[in-house]
């Protein structure tokens, strides 16, 4: 593309550098710049790549003063076009739809991304300048309208995703840097949300961009909006993100509600997020809480892990949330709670499932639901006994962490509910000692630390036991010391009995 037609407006006979150019052809020269940018025809791909060159000679030849004076131009200032430039070249550069998502078509996308990202490199450095004159106030102005855009693009191709290459990942994170120096930002946080309480900072705007590319038709047709969304969300925290609340939660549930789990899991992330940044009287108010709390519960139904996993560490922050609307008065039954509704359903899919990655990611977080009930725990005891004996007659690999926290699961279970134990005594009894005989004669490659605390664990629920039970445990193996050959076993046995004649134990 030739700038020719906007020379044709230029004020001063025989000029033709754009540093001298007007304001009203400076106007038009980015104009017909963001024509070519944002036009539709195929026909106008090799007037894009003009427009391009034409805009970083534009940007290098123009002088501060000219580039972001905007009071002369025609229609709208210089400023407001620079704006609509930086919209554009973000859009340009941003990846295709998903199923367009071709290995070629991401290297296309990293190369784009690669020249517009100097293109703002150029664009910033002028503003920089700006700054350093007196001259040209109106950079505050300009940058306004860039600032957003910029930031966009920046996130967009400085995370390592599909559609990134080394190159355009350097480039945007220098593009970032340049952003923060001249916003005299010092973090990412600080750009958002303000670096002073007197500062309004650009989160409301960013979101404001954002939101047009993010409701239920046009999410998917930009895969980077997710992840910009969800990295700008959380780098905003308390007391910032309340106030921003009505425009991230919609969001959020919309990306969590995916049919694909990677979509799912960083909804989930999203909610968490809010969940631990936001009061829980803005979260209850409107039924805001319950609303995430259905949303989230539902994905309990999905065996996936690494989803179960985000799931269960988001409800158990959502709990004291929750819990605060309900109000025990002390007459009568205490009231069922949504972390008994959460345990009921774990430990049902807990029972069948034979997936070592899901028994894990259940038995990690089930000390934490016993801890949360404290003596409500005794509602889920029949079944939770049945799951603590299943669990621990399975071998779980290596690292053996199913049946660690199994163990600790069941020293937590005693602590809360020890006037219950003492009816299951045998049951117990017969699963802990199967595990010390298993683990001492496993000749599988679990590591000797490993085994070691399996030893230990399952020795200290014996003592634990023994407490619960007037000292039955000690009298129940008594008789083994003299049957026993094995020196593991033996040592666990000659530990609980040491402990029950009267050394003290942190465990009770």
């Amino acid at each position: 593309m030739e700038l020719d037609g906007a020379r044709e407006t230029r004020p001063q006979e025989g000029s033709s550098l754009p540093g001298e150019w007007s304001p009203s052809a400076l106007g038009q020269a980015f104009s017909k710049i963001l024509h070519c940018l944002t036009g539709q025809e195929t026909r106008l791909g090799k007037a894009r790549d003009a427009a391009l060159k034409d805009l970083g000679s534009l940007i290098e030849d123009t002088e501060c003063e000219r580039l972001f004076e905007g009071s002369g131009a025609p229609l709208r200032g210089v400023p407001e076009i620079l704006g609509q430039v930086a919209k554009a070249l973000e859009k340009y550069a941003a990846p295709p739809k998903e199923e367009d998502g071709r290995a070629e078509a991401h290297s296309q996308v990293a190369e784009k991304a690669t020249e517009v990202g100097l293109l703002f490199l150029k664009l910033l450095g002028k503003v920089e300048a700006s700054k350093n004159s007196l001259g040209c106030p109106e950079w505050k102005t300009s940058l306004r309208h860039l600032a957003g855009p910029i930031y966009i693009f920046a996130v967009t191709h400085s995370l390592e995703q599909p559609w990134t290459s080394p190159r355009s990942r350097e480039v945007a994170r220098e593009v970032l840097t340049s952003l923060l120096q001249v916003t005299e930002c010092g973090s990412v946080a600080g750009f958002l949300h303000g670096e002073n309480e007197d500062e309004k900072g650009r989160f409301t705007m960013i979101m404001g961009l954002l939101k047009p590319d993010l409701n239920k038709e046009s999410w998917k047709n930009n895969p980077a909006i997710k992840h910009v969304f969800s990295w700008t969300l959380q780098q905003v925290t308390r007391p910032w993100l309340n106030q921003h609340l009505e425009r991230i939660l919609p969001p959020s549930l919309l990306i969590s509600d995916d049919y694909q789990t990677e979509n799912k899991i960083l909804g989930v992330h999203c909610l968490h997020h809010i969940v631990l940044n936001v009061p829980a009287a803005d979260l209850l108010q409107y039924n805001r809480a319950q609303v995430l709390y259905h949303a989230i519960f539902n994905h309990l139904y999905t065996p996936e892990h690494h989803l179960i996993q985000v799931v269960l560490l988001c409800l158990l922050d959502l709990f004291p949330v929750l819990e605060k609307a309900q109000q025990w008065k002390g007459d009568g039954a205490r009231p069922t709670t949504h972390c008994d509704e959460v345990l009921q359903l774990i430990l049902t899919h807990m029972e069948p499932e034979h997936r070592l990655l899901l028994r894990r990611t259940y038995a990690r977080h089930l000390p934490a639901f016993v801890k949360r009930l404290g003596i409500l725990t005794v509602r889920h005891m029949k079944r939770l006994e049945r799951v603590i004996i299943g669990y621990l007659e399975v071998y779980d690999g290596p690292e053996e962490e199913a049946r660690l926290k199994i163990l600790e699961t069941l020293k937590l279970l005693m602590q809360h509910t020890w006037p219950r134990v003492s009816c299951r005594l045998v049951v117990l009894l017969k699963a802990l000692l199967k595990l010390i005989c298993d683990v001492a004669r496993d000749q599988n490659l679990t590591p000797e630390p490993v085994k070691s605390a399996l030893l230990q664990e399952a020795t200290d629920c014996l003592i634990l036991l023994d407490h619960c039970s007037q000292g039955q445990v000690k009298g129940l193996l008594a008789n083994i010391l003299h049957s026993c050959d094995d020196s593991k076993v033996v040592n666990c046995i000659r530990k609980v009995q040491q402990v029950s004649e009267g050394a003290s134990f942190d465990g009770t």
